[in-house]
């Protein structure tokens, strides 16, 4: 939106032939008449802010050069730029860690105990834990969703899933010699603590289901907090939460891989509703104006 409004107002100012007869119009000796002084100094200024205003249309030109895609959004045009890149990048690495550590920590329930893996796996599984929860918030602050008092939510929902981990972890799991994890696993009611977390975990799957359609996000909304809640409550056996727990795993991983599959547009939504939801009240008044008055002449054709 920046760059379409800072093209859209460049404008060129023409020379006039008089005022470049005048300008050029010097005397042999170097002197010149009042009037000619005049004249020239105006046209020396309409040249300069001519000349400005190429400088000023090039710099826009190179500018959407960055992205040669123009998209059309709810308040005016706009294009990918690098910052964009970079932050949806970021913002699907940080699924991919959190995936990646949950399903490696996670295939500790599937290994066998006495297998030299396992043992590696368990005695790192808090380490695990924390790179899991710092790529979800690292997601979780990158992540575009139009309803900025959701993207609020989820985030604060993370934080309490982080300050109840560390409470659990150093008031209850360190004190007995276990990982948070597994002292999550060995007493149920300790999801009470960890459970915003992957409140905020299924908030962003399901978010991402409903933009796109991903069958394996939608999958994932219902298993998250079945998994859970089936643990907190002892109302689902341990045979039905190890089949839900490899369904998690499993397409916990496709969700994370098939992210970048997706063109980076996707992750950003109609940038040009969060360009208008930063604009000052009175800007923001000022451009549906204008655009009503463009629909109003759109319709008038």
């Amino acid at each position: 939106m920046a760059m379409f409004l800072c093209c859209s107002s460049t404008t060129l100012v023409p020379l006039s032939s008089k005022s470049n007869s005048l300008f050029r119009h010097i005397s042999s000796s170097g002197s010149i008449t009042a009037n000619t002084q005049s004249t020239s100094f105006h046209s020396r200024v309409s040249f300069q802010s001519s000349r400005a205003s190429r400088i000023n249309k090039i710099r826009c030109q190179a500018q959407n050069s960055l992205d040669s895609t123009v998209y059309k959004g709810i308040y005016g045009p706009w294009s990918v730029d690098s910052n964009d890149i970079r932050e949806v990048i970021l913002y699907r690495s940080g699924l991919v860690t959190a995936a990646a550590t949950f399903v490696i920590g996670g295939s500790t329930a599937f290994l066998p105990d006495d297998f030299l893996l396992t043992n590696v796996l368990k005695q790192n599984l808090d380490v695990l834990y924390a790179l899991g929860a710092g790529g979800l918030g690292l997601s979780l602050f990158l992540i575009h969703i139009y309803v900025t008092e959701i993207k609020r939510t989820l985030q604060a929902l993370w934080a309490l899933g982080v300050l109840g981990s560390v409470a659990a972890y150093l008031r209850l799991a360190q004190p007995v010699g276990e990982s948070l994890p597994q002292y999550v696993v060995d007493h149920s009611m300790a999801v009470w603590f960890i459970g915003p977390l992957f409140a905020a975990l299924t908030g962003l799957v399901f978010k991402e289901g409903l933009c796109y359609g991903k069958l394996e996000a939608g999958i994932l909304t219902f298993i998250i907090p079945s998994v859970l809640l089936g643990h907190l409550t002892g109302l689902m056996d341990d045979g039905l939460k190890f089949s839900l727990l490899g369904t998690w795993m499993v397409l916990f991983g496709i969700f994370a891989a098939r992210k970048f599959t997706q063109p980076i547009k996707d992750d950003i939504g109609d940038k040009s509703v969060f360009i208008f939801n930063a604009l000052p009240e009175k800007e923001k008044k000022d451009l549906l104006e204008k655009l009503g008055q463009a629909d109003l002449m759109q319709d008038m054709d």
